[in-house]
C-alpha cells in the first residue's frame, strides 16, 4: 500500500499528514501568524561575541538575536574545509548538511574573537527554529535546497544520499556533478534523484544557482538587518521533499492549494504523473481519514500498546524520557519472555512516536531490564531497524546493563506537543501542584512563625477554598493546638480567586 499525503488548508493554520500503511506517520503543521523560517536567509549584524561560549549572538530581525557557533562561520568552514571532508566518507545528505550545523564535527584552530567582531555584517540561514526559550540557530554555510540537489555555494563539496545503495548509481551521479558543477561550489545530491537523468540534475542546478545570483544582488542593496530570501511555505517543502516514488496521491481540501500543488509538482517534480485530488465532501478531510485521534493521541502523555503495556513520554528542557512498562500484559510462558515481548513491541511504538510527534534531541529510553544480553540485542537491532524509516539523523548507543537507551534525534523545528500545547498555568507546567494536605502544614509553620514575632489577639488565614475545607475538618486539630499554646484565635477564610497552593495570614 502506497503513502498519501493529506492536506488541510486554512486562512489561519495549514496541516500535512503523510499516511504509510493506513496510518499517519508525520505531521507538518504551519499557522499564518507562526509561520517557520527554517531555511530563511538574512543579513544580519552581530551584536555580542562571547570568548567563553565560542559563540556570537546577531541581530537578524527577529524577537531574540539569533545564536551562531564558531564552527558555523564561513570563514572557518572554508579555511579548515579539509578537516572536514578529507579523508572521511561524507555520503548522507543530512550528515554532510549537519556538518556546517554541529559544531562537534570540527574544531576551528581560530578562536571566535578573530573570526567576528561585534557590528560585523553577515550573511546566515537559519537552521534551527526557536525552541523554548532559545533564539533560532543560524549558520554561515548556506544551503539552497532543490528537488533533486541541495546546493552550497559556500562549500566545494559533493555529497551523495546513503539511501542511494547501487554503487554504480552512486558513482555515475558523482561524476555528473562533479563535471557540471561551479568551482568552489558544492552539491548534496538527493534521494529522489535515482535514475533521474543529466537534464534533470542541470535544471536543478540552474534554478538553485540563478536563486543564488538573486540573493546575493539582494545582500549588497539590503539593510540590516533584514530578510533576503524566504523558504517555500509548509505545503510546498513538504511536497518538495517529501513526495517520492513511495507517495501514490496527494489529497487537497482547499482549491487553491490543490492548483499551487499542481503546478510546482508539473514545474519542478519529477515526470511522473502524481495523483492529485481535490477533497471536496462535507466532512473536514481530517476527520474523513481518521487523523484527529491519532493526532490527539500524539499529544498524551501515556500510549498504551496492543499487548497491554504501555509507554510513558516526558518531554524536559534538556532531554526526553521514554520508560517501557508491561501494564495489563502478563505473558503466557515466563517473565524474561513477556519483558522482552513488550520491549520488542515498545520499540516500534517509539520509533513511530518519536517521529510523528518530532521529538528531537537527547532522548532516554528506559526498557524493562532484561537479564539475558542476547535478548538486549535483540531489542537494540530492533530499534535500529525502526528507525531506519526516519528521515531525521539519529545516533543510538547500546543498551546499558539498567536497560537504558541513550540517543539523539536531529532536531530542526518544535516537536507537535510543544506547538500545540501551552504549559499549565496552574502547575506551572511541572505537572503537579503541592497537595491539600501539604498546604495546612505549611499554614501551621508560617502561624508559628508569625505568632511568635508579631503581637496580636486575632489571626486570620485566608485559603484556596478546598483548603479551608480541610483545616475547619481534618486538620482542625493542628488549629487548636496553635490557638491554645499561642492564646490567640485563629480564623480561616475561603476565597474562591485564590490557587491552591496560595495563602495570607493577618494577625491583629
Amino acid at each position: 500500500m502506497g503513502a498519501e499525503l493529506v492536506i488541510n488548508a486554512a486562512s489561519h493554520e495549514t496541516r500535512i499528514a503523510l499516511i504509510e500503511n493506513g496510518t499517519i506517520a508525520e505531521l507538518y503543521i504551519e499557522r499564518s501568524r507562526e509561520k517557520g523560517i527554517v531555511g530563511n536567509i538574512y543579513k544580519g549584524r552581530v551584536v555580542r561575541v562571547l570568548p567563553g561560549m565560542q559563540a556570537a549572538f546577531v541581530d537578524i530581525g527577529l524577537e531574540k538575536a539569533a545564536f551562531l557557533y564558531v564552527a558555523d562561520v564561513f570563514d572557518a568552514i572554508e579555511e579548515y574545509e579539509s578537516l572536514l571532508y578529507d579523508g572521511r566518507k561524507k555520503d548522507d545528505e543530512s550528515s554532510a548538511e549537519q556538518d556546517a550545523n554541529n559544531h562537534t564535527e570540527f574544531r576551528p584552530l581560530h578562536p571566535i574573537e578573530d573570526l567576528l567582531q561585534e557590528g560585523q555584517e553577515l550573511l546566515v540561514q537559519i537552521s534551527k527554529e526557536p525552541i523554548g526559550t532559545k533564539g533560532a540557530r543560524i549558520t554561515s554555510h548556506i544551503s539552497l535546497p532543490g528537488r533533486h540537489l541541495v546546493y552550497m555555494p559556500t562549500v566545494d563539496h559533493i555529497g551523495i544520499s546513503r539511501r542511494i545503495e547501487d554503487e554504480v548509481e552512486r558513482e555515475r551521479l558523482r561524476e555528473i556533478v562533479e563535471r557540471l558543477k561551479q568551482p568552489g561550489s558544492g552539491y548534496i545530491v538527493r534521494t529522489v534523484s535515482e535514475g533521474k537523468s543529466e537534464e534533470d540534475l542541470i535544471a536543478d542546478m540552474q534554478y538553485l544557482s540563478t536563486l543564488w545570483d538573486e540573493i546575493a544582488k539582494r545582500k549588497d542593496k539590503a539593510a540590516v538587518p533584514s530578510l533576503l530570501h524566504s523558504d517555500l511555505d509548509v505545503v510546498q517543502k513538504v511536497v518538495r521533499d517529501i513526495v517520492t516514488e513511495q507517495v501514490d496521491k496527494i489529497i487537497v481540501d482547499s482549491k487553491t492549494d490543490h492548483d499551487r500543488v499542481v503546478q510546482f509538482i508539473s514545474t519542478f517534480a519529477d515526470k511522473r504523473k502524481y495523483a492529485v485530488e481535490l477533497y471536496g465532501e462535507e466532512e473536514p478531510i481530517f476527520d474523513h481519514y481518521g487523523l484527529e485521534v491519532e493526532i490527539s493521541r500524539a499529544l498524551g502523555r501515556k500510549v498504551w500498546l496492543k499487548s497491554g503495556g504501555y509507554i510513558i513520554i516526558e518531554q524536559t528542557e534538556a532531554l526526553t524520557a521514554v520508560d517501557v512498562n508491561t501494564g495489563r500484559f502478563v505473558g503466557k510462558h515466563n517473565l524474561e519472555d513477556t519483558i522482552l515481548k513488550t520491549n520488542l513491541e515498545a520499540v516500534k511504538e517509539i520509533a513511530y512516536q518519536l517521529r510523528l510527534r518530532n521529538i528531537g534531541g537527547i532522548i532516554i529510553i528506559d526498557f524493562i531490564d532484561m537479564e539475558k544480553e542476547v535478548n538486549r540485542d535483540k531489542v537494540f537491532t530492533a530499534l535500529e531497524d525502526a528507525l531506519k524509516s526516519d528521515k531525521s539523523k539519529t545516533n543510538i548507543l547500546k543498551i546499558s546493563e539498567l536497560g537504558l537507551v541513550e540517543m539523539t534525534r536531529k532536531r530542526v523545528r518544535e516537536s507537535i506537543g510543544r506547538m500545540m500545547c501551552e504549559p499549565c498555568t496552574y502547575c506551572e507546567g511541572r505537572g503537579y501542584i503541592k497537595s491539600k494536605t501539604t498546604i495546612c502544614h505549611e499554614i501551621f509553620r508560617e502561624l508559628r512563625r508569625e505568632m511568635l514575632d508579631i503581637r496580636g489577639t486575632k489571626a486570620t488565614v485566608t485559603v484556596h477554598p478546598l483548603v479551608a475545607d480541610l483545616l475547619y475538618d481534618e486538620e482542625r486539630r493542628g488549629l487548636e493546638e496553635l490557638e491554645k499554646k499561642f492564646k490567640k484565635r485563629v480564623t480561616v477564610r475561603a476565597k474562591p480567586g485564590f490557587h491552591q497552593e496560595q495563602f495570607e495570614i493577618l494577625i491583629n
